[in-house]
């Protein structure tokens, strides 16, 4: 299983039907009027991990290019393992044109197994222009660019219930120490401090990287990502250490660590916006606004609002990431209508259409920010697009899939079992440098 980045919505019906000619998307209808309908009679096929309402609205997307160009598109939803769904397409014949590339890792391993097409000049030329060199390093591999990263998820977002932050008296904290403080007022007011999803645990790998980036720095971060710095490393023990402050403070976590080991990453949404609100607080990407709204009926800046993952120690703040990278497959059928799909992606026109309906956020710093619906959305991508180069992927995403991709292993189970017990740091940075050996194989 990979990991799921993003709003975890319902998924296609099922695999099956993922795999199948008709796909989960449906075909976009060749529209009337604007465009030169040069790509007419053409369809371009898309896969993607999106489902539910991300879907529809790529959809929305893809009907635009439609409405440019005359092509008709078909989304096809593969569920969290790309790869797999992927590899079996191009070995079936029947490849994708484009495919929305959730992880560097994945990314890198297509390239290196010979299944993508170079960007097209002009694509490149927007990529430049329009993006933060951070963006087309990401989806590069060995100096060739290969993806276009049209949605980004700013993961050092903490969201948090005003009414419960008003009620205790506590602001918005500025550091990760003040953040604990705050935590235990929030606590002391009747509700716990943080709704922890130590179900899922991509979630644990975030707390990690944002305390990782700010108290380490961003070199150590770029080593430790590359596996060029071992996870026995020093930094790593004092940011587990920092960490294990917040896993072992049962008056912070919601439930103790034996529900937060039994709460997936909507049910922590739920614990703070639901319609029984147990915490204050739920540290996860932008795309909580999503399961707020859409799940909780939640007025996002109003019931919902967010505060910037705090400074660790004499840190910065930390900007870590998440994205999803549209690439051509060398073995599409209709790979030059699929690249012309890529160079209407990198403009900010296509960007808005996602960024109106909600939920997106785009690093194309062409686009403005009046196209986002509301005040909250604006905020966050100011401050992803405003981190420029200083913006980190986010770390388990570029490691393999084995390291930190797989349900039950490698990261995500290490740091459960760190959430379960966090009394031995040290432990724990030898089990992951184990794992981590064995999956980049050094």
């Amino acid at each position: 299983m990979m990991r799921r980045r993003t709003t975890l919505l319902t998924s296609c019906t099922s695999l099956a039907l993922a795999l199948g000619a008709t796909a989960c998307g449906g075909g976009s209808p060749v529209s009337a009027g604007g465009g030169d309908k040069a790509l007419g009679g053409q369809t371009v096929t898309v896969a993607g991990v999106w489902s539910g309402s991300e879907q529809k609205n790529f959809q929305k997307v893809l009907d635009a290019f439609s409405e440019k160009t005359g092509a008709k598109t078909q989304f096809v939803s593969t569920g969290d393992n790309v790869s797999t769904v992927v590899g079996s397409k191009i070995e079936g014949g029947n490849a994708p044109d484009v495919v929305m590339v959730p992880q560097v890792g994945v990314l890198q391993q297509f390239a290196q197994k010979g299944w993508l097409q170079p960007l097209s000049e002009t694509t490149q030329q927007a990529v430049d222009a329009n993006y933060a060199s951070v963006w087309k390093k990401y989806g590069s591999v060995d100096g060739t660019l290969y993806g276009l990263y049209f949605k980004a998820a700013h993961k050092s977002t903490v969201w948090y219930s005003p009414d419960a932050l008003t009620q205790a008296g506590v602001k918005p904290p500025t550091t990760y120490d003040d953040m604990l403080k705050a935590g235990h007022t929030v606590s002391d007011s009747g509700l716990a401090a943080f709704s922890i999803a130590g179900q899922d645990g991509w979630t644990l790998t975030d707390w990690f990287e944002n305390i990782y980036l700010s108290q380490a720095g961003p070199e150590k971060y770029d080593a430790l990502a590359a596996h060029q710095l071992k996870w026995t490393d020093p930094s790593v023990v004092e940011a587990l250490t920092t960490l294990g402050k917040l896993f072992k403070d049962k008056q912070l976590i919601a439930g103790g660590q034996k529900e937060a080991l039994n709460t997936d990453f909507p049910g922590s949404v739920e614990k703070v916006f639901g319609p029984k609100p147990e915490a204050g607080m739920v540290y996860e990407g932008d795309f909580v606004a999503g399961v707020a709204k859409d799940q909780f009926g939640r007025t996002i800046g109003k019931d919902a609002n967010f505060f910037p993952f705090p400074a660790v120690g004499g840190g910065t703040a930390p900007v870590v990431s998440g994205g999803d990278a549209a690439v051509v497959l060398k073995d599409a059928k209709n790979a030059k209508a699929g690249m012309k799909l890529l160079e209407y992606l990198a403009t900010p026109e296509a960007a808005a259409v996602w960024a109106k309906a909600g939920g997106f956020l785009s690093p194309n710093k062409k686009l403005d920010l009046a196209e986002y619906g509301d005040d909250v959305g604006r905020a966050t991508a100011k401050s992803l697009v405003s981190a420029g180069d200083s913006v980190r992927f986010d770390m388990s995403d570029q490691a393999p899939a084995a390291f930190g991709g797989t349900k039950g292993a490698g990261e995500w189970k290490l740091l459960q079992d760190f959430l379960r017990d966090p009394s031995d740091p040290k432990g724990t940075a030898a089990k992951l440098e184990d794992a981590a050996a064995k999956a980049y194989g050094n």
